[in-house]
């Protein structure tokens, strides 16, 4: 009797292709991958109990009614759209994008109409960006308990 010997070969995986396939897919959306540099806006939120800033300094004042209606300078839009905002910002200020801008909004205004406010004073060049707030009535405080 003849014993057939089986040989038993190690199992291995050869995961070089694998590790080939991984880089070129690395390779390949670092390559075809863009960075875009998005508008950033530096936004300064004045505080409610801040003293009142000289009134000296030249800017342009952007009033969103409650309606999403924009005016600039008291002076009303035709329409809400971007592009009317940005040309209307790029008039009142003759090309200088140094200039503040103020940025007052009604109360009861859609966050939507403060947001493409906001958009179409990046998209226009400027960064000086001011929101107006109002200082609270007294006993309109929630804290306050008498």
């Amino acid at each position: 009797m003849k014993f057939k010997r089986k040989i038993r070969e190690d199992l291995s995986i050869n995961i070089t292709p694998l590790i080939d396939v991984v880089f070129l897919l690395l390779i390949f959306f670092m390559v075809t991958t863009t960075f875009n540099r998005e508008t950033r806006l530096l936004v300064e939120l004045p505080e409610a109990d801040a003293e009142l800033a000289d009134g000296s300094v030249d800017y342009i004042e952007i009033l969103v009614s409650r309606d999403g209606d924009y005016l600039i300078n008291g002076r009303a839009l035709v329409n809400t759209q971007v592009a009317t905002l940005i040309r209307g910002l790029q008039e009142e200020s003759g090309g200088d994008t140094s200039l503040p801008v103020l940025l007052i909004a009604d109360a009861d205004a859609t966050h939507q109409a403060v947001v493409t406010a906001m958009d179409s004073i990046g998209q226009a060049g400027f960064t000086r960006l001011n929101i107006a707030t109002q200082r609270p009535q007294d006993g309109d405080n929630p804290t306050d308990s008498n």
